[in-house]
């Protein structure tokens, strides 16, 4: 019920790229970004934080999309029950929205632990990449802020290698613990437990 009658309710609409302000009701001041949203913790608690702000939050994956949907509307609800009027979701390649977005339409972006494809013959399949910055530098507004976090060693030294070789961004030291502002992930609370140094990024658009 949740993926065939709330998903739909919640669902961007590519058609509306050009505009993606005019996706939500009320029109937000703002529009936010979320890459690979997992369980949603992150993104609902953006969403109830922010109501003047739109947010696309990204999954592909079932699971996820469900669990995301289970927070947002009560069991029996999935037809009716009312959705939040500043979240849109796209369960399909965040990077296809994101080129088909105007410049500048960003004014946050979130990548919040993501797969760290740790193979080097995978690394082409990670976010960020050499390939896709120039991509984010054109959608995120000069003076918009790409956030990241990692628990893997790989992916941490993979990005601090990628942001070191670019000017798109300015990027301070990361953080070891979550900085205030940040909302929680279940994937960050296991972190934790294991005892996984997290880093936090903060990449702020030039």
């Amino acid at each position: 019920m949740l993926l065939a009658e709330t998903l739909p309710r919640l669902r961007f609409d590519i058609a509306q790229a050009g505009d993606p302000l005019g996706a939500f009701a009320p029109r937000p001041r703002a529009l936010w970004f979320e890459v690979g949203f997992g369980g949603g913790e992150h993104a609902e608690a953006l969403a109830r934080a922010n109501p003047d702000i739109g947010l696309i939050a990204c999954e592909v994956f079932e699971t996820g999309i469900c669990s995301l949907l289970a927070k947002l509307v009560p069991e029996g609800g999935e037809v009716s029950a009312p959705v939040p009027g500043n979240l849109r979701l796209w369960d399909d390649d965040a990077r296809d929205l994101l080129r088909a977005l105007p410049d500048g339409a960003i004014e946050r972006l979130f990548l919040m632990f993501p797969d760290p494809w740790p193979k080097i013959r995978h690394a082409k399949r990670r976010f960020v990449h050499p390939a896709v910055l120039p991509e984010l530098a054109r959608v995120i507004a000069p003076g918009g802020i790409w956030r990241i976090a990692s628990d893997d060693p790989t992916y941490q030294a993979w990005v601090a290698g990628v942001l070191a070789g670019q000017d798109f961004f300015t990027v301070s030291p990361p953080d070891t613990a979550r900085p205030e502002g940040w909302p929680a992930t279940r994937y960050e609370a296991k972190a934790q437990v294991a005892g996984r140094t997290r880093l936090y990024w903060t990449c702020v658009r030039t």
